[in-house]
């Protein structure tokens, strides 16, 4: 009997899934800066009642076209699960993280996604555009006053000023750790109990018995 899986669609044309500002397609500009200063955080509303029909538009063949395929774009169970063994598994799959993209826009805490997210770009940026990139992360996420601000302390605020000054690919390495921890010890082992993981992980379980 083979496993069931569903064809997963491409991230950018999923509906109702959560894409960062840090989107590396927008370094396209002329500028190549990351991020829009006056894009002004809102706030989401939480997740519906209907959980079923949010995951169905979530992942579109959730319900309808869970078949098995031989096709490597698929989602199964056993991917699902990886999920559940560590965040690092979690956000390098790219369901994943936009899975956990929605249910962090859900509890209001996405910018920590769309931070950590911008610091991975900014590591693979060219040195050239490394001081554009470092200024508009550092506006829109770390300065006292930043309309994405993430929760860091002071020391690591302050040593973040510091080191784009002369900026580095690993300028915002501190404060993406602090921010990543902050996910792996409150928002993720919230992600794995709740009813959208759960519930996507037992469609896909329950299908594949079919």
């Amino acid at each position: 009997m083979r496993a069931a899986a569903i064809s997963t669609p491409r991230l950018n044309k999923m509906p109702g899934l959560f894409f960062p500002s840090a989107n590396p397609g927008e370094l396209k500009g002329s500028d190549h800066c990351l991020l829009d200063d006056k894009t002004q955080k809102k706030r989401p509303k939480a997740f519906g009642t209907d959980l079923k029909a949010y995951l169905k538009s979530m992942l579109p063949h959730l319900e309808s076209g869970i078949k098995s395929s031989k096709s490597k774009d698929i989602l199964s169970a056993t991917e699902v699960i990886q999920w559940s063994q560590s965040l690092e598994k979690l956000l390098t799959n790219q369901t994943g993280q936009a899975v956990f993209g929605n249910f962090l826009k859900s509890e209001f805490s996405e910018e920590n996604m769309e931070f950590w997210l911008a610091c991975e770009d900014y590591k693979r940026t060219e040195s050239d555009h490394l001081h554009c990139k470092a200024e508009k992360i550092y506006k829109a996420f770390v300065q006292s006053d930043a309309t994405k601000q993430i929760n860091i302390d002071f020391h690591t605020r302050e040593s973040t000023a510091k080191k784009i000054q002369v900026p580095t690919p690993t300028s915002f390495d501190e404060a993406q750790k602090v921010i990543y921890t902050l996910m792996e010890r409150d928002s993720y082992p919230r992600f794995l109990k709740s009813e959208v993981y759960l519930k996507l992980l037992s469609e896909l379980q329950g299908n594949s018995l079919k």
